[in-house]
């Protein structure tokens, strides 16, 4: 029997280069050995593709729709036949996932009750909960500066305001959940090398 893989899920506000690093850790554990599987919040599943619409105000939800099918959409992305997350860590293969639940508390926290959402999604860190959480750390306006650099259309939390609110709501859910999980803070605006460095600092103990 395989031994179990890990989870390990990054989080940040947009701009917070979670995508190429990401990559970068991939690579780094793949030549190790390691088998590695990458995929994202919200999914490309039923669920995450009307998220997906929403998201880029094709389609109108109030907050409490939202934060729904957020929780819809994990439960099947951990649990579905075909590639569920469960499943993958079962048998001995370490997932990255690109947002979580901390997403959840953080954008739907900013604009309806934390509290609500974290029990809503208390199925979901009861199915599968991550074996750490790298939030990659950036300033609102650091953030809004690098998104807008090459954008010409956002979507609907990619505004400072919410930005600043999301980046707070992030630090209040980690307070909130610091006795139930694991989160490593790490300070993003460096170089892609420098910041690849400090993912490996937190990532490494997970497979001594």
């Amino acid at each position: 029997m395989a031994a179990r893989g890990r989870f390990i899920v990054f989080e940040g506000i947009d701009g917070s280069g979670k995508s190429t690093q990401i990559t970068l850790l991939k690579e780094r554990l793949e030549a190790l050995g390691i088998p590695v599987y990458l995929t994202r919040e919200p999914t490309d599943g039923p669920y995450g593709s009307m998220l997906h619409t929403i998201m880029t105000g094709r389609l109108d939800a109030c907050p409490e729709t939202i934060a729904a099918m957020y929780v819809a959409d994990r439960m099947d992305h951990i649990k579905n036949s075909r590639n569920g997350l469960l499943k993958k860590v079962e048998d001995g293969i370490t997932v990255i996932s690109d947002r979580y639940y901390f997403s959840s508390y953080a954008y739907q926290g900013a604009h309806m009750s934390m509290d609500w959402t974290i029990m809503a999604n208390s199925i979901c860190a009861q199915a599968l909960r991550p074996d750490l959480n790298l939030f990659l750390d950036l300033t609102p306006e650091v953030s809004f500066a690098r998104i807008s650099k090459n954008r010409t259309d956002f979507e609907i939390y990619e505004k400072l305001d919410n930005l600043k609110a999301t980046r707070e709501k992030y630090f209040e859910a980690f307070d909130k959940l610091k006795d139930e999980e694991k989160v490593a803070v790490i300070d993003a605006d460096c170089t892609v090398s420098e910041l690849s460095d400090r993912i490996w600092a937190q990532v490494a103990p997970l497979y001594e």
